[in-house]
């Protein structure tokens, strides 16, 4: 009796480790499958039709059809759920390759998101806050002088800043610095022939920018600025690493992010999409991002936060998704809820908001603000827009766009590969009406 039960019990525990053995190899395909494909569930589900959401298509498919983009991806998601992803066209028009789900894309200013929550995760350590002034974090800006104009023989006049810029300023775009390719006046020249963002490292931009005055007093204007790519070189005084490791081991890694960063590595080459800019007639011509970011094939002298990282729309996706979450993904923490929010707030006084100030196809208006490195909508039909109020976003210089809608919880990605330029087509404008007329069930 004694011998079967012990027979009995080998035989149960053998099936039990055959079985375990089994399960985890599923689960590990299942695992690998998740990470490599993008898992669509039914638009229904969450409230979207399926009929409607074909507008969207259209109108992206018509912007490839008509050759005003090479192909494009986009990828909408409700309370978490993927529910719907569609590609279209080529990520190389020469060889004819077409574009994929997981096609890797340079995202340019998407980039200033993922430095924005680098510098947060820093926030929450006491590393920094927002009154600072951003000279107690780079002493080579305690002088800094601010642009006043030019005297008679045209020579540049300056004066003290009334305040020393702050950490806040720096965040929002106010601080007084600028990028010196979107205007042509004294300081925007200076960043040109000193070539700011061609610099050989962070350091070498921060010795430069040093010597510019700022192009306004602090506080007193928006403008479109390095903010970003300064933020990179406090990121890397502040953690002790350099800006790719610390998005790399902080939010990318974590994440699941496994196709973003600062380069894309030889056995991903094949996934990596085409630049195309536009020739005098607007047709697609492929074009270098090296005078801008690099080549991308290994990582950057100057790392840029504010424009250097690439990545896929499943990637991005996971991000925004953190922090519609609140910080969170698959129990992944990142941030805590408290600090998206203040993130994703606006942080620009009224006066700020009134049309005076844009960059591309953005202005910044009433109901219309920014955060800390990314826009918000505070009042979107003030703004005539179509999204929940809450709505924070932002896009790329190559037509990459996203937006994350904690109204409906909803996160929108689109990505492309079009340099700005005259004929470049506002694909951000063209989604969201489409995206929200398919919304049949905001309560949902």
């Amino acid at each position: 009796m004694n011998r079967r039960r012990l027979l009995l019990f080998a035989t149960a525990m053998l099936a039990t480790f055959i079985f375990t053995s089994f399960a985890s190899r599923l689960d590990g395909q299942q695992a690998n499958a998740k990470s490599s494909e993008i898992v669509v569930s039914k638009p229904e589900s969450v409230g979207f039709s399926s009929a409607r959401l074909a507008r969207l298509h259209a109108n992206m498919h018509e912007e490839v059809d008509e050759k005003r983009l090479p192909g494009v991806v986009t990828l909408l998601a409700r309370h978490g759920t993927i529910v719907d992803v569609d590609v279209y066209g080529k990520k190389d028009l020469a060889s004819g390759a077409p574009m994929t789900q997981d096609t890797i894309f340079r995202i340019f200013s998407m980039t200033k998101t993922v430095t924005g929550v680098a510098m947060m995760i820093l926030y929450e350590e006491g590393k920094w806050r927002p009154g600072d002034p951003i000279s107690q974090y780079i002493p080579e800006f305690a002088h800094l002088k601010v642009f006043k104009g030019v005297d008679s023989s045209g020579n540049m006049i300056v004066e003290d800043p009334v305040h020393a810029p702050t950490m806040q300023e720096l965040m929002d775009h106010t601080a007084g610095f600028t990028y010196g390719v979107f205007g042509n006046g004294p300081v925007d020249k200076m960043y040109q022939s000193m070539g700011v963002m061609q610099s050989k490292s962070l350091q070498d931009m921060i010795d430069k920018l040093a010597k510019i005055p700022l192009l306004y007093q602090p506080g007193t204007k928006w403008v479109y600025s390095v903010s970003m790519d300064i933020q990179g070189y406090i990121i890397e005084k502040l953690s002790g690493q350099t800006l790719p490791d610390f998005i790399h081991d902080r939010i990318t890694k974590p994440l699941g992010m496994n196709d973003s960063g600062f380069m894309v590595p030889k056995e991903k080459w094949n996934r990596f999409a085409t630049l195309y800019g536009e020739n005098a007639k607007g047709e697609l011509v492929p074009q270098s991002s090296a005078g801008l970011t690099g080549d991308y094939t290994s990582e950057p002298g100057m790392p840029s936060g504010g424009g250097g990282m690439v990545s896929t729309a499943r990637d991005y996706f996971r991000f925004a998704q953190m922090l519609l979450n609140g910080g969170e993904l698959d129990g992944v923490r990142i941030l805590a809820p408290a600090t998206v929010q203040l993130m994703s707030s606006n942080h620009l006084a009224p006066n700020l908001m009134t049309g005076e100030f844009s960059i591309g196809p953005e202005t910044i208006r009433p109901g219309m603000g920014w955060g800390y490195d990314c826009a918000v909508f505070t009042d979107p039909a003030m703004a005539n827009e179509i999204v929940g109020k809450g709505t924070f976003f932002w896009l790329g210089a190559a037509d990459t766009w996203y937006w994350i809608d904690p109204t409906n919880d909803i996160v929108f990605v689109g990505m492309t590969q079009h340099m700005i330029g005259p004929y470049q087509p506002n694909v951000e404008q063209l989604s969201r009406p489409t995206v929200y007329q398919a919304l049949l069930k905001p309560k949902m």
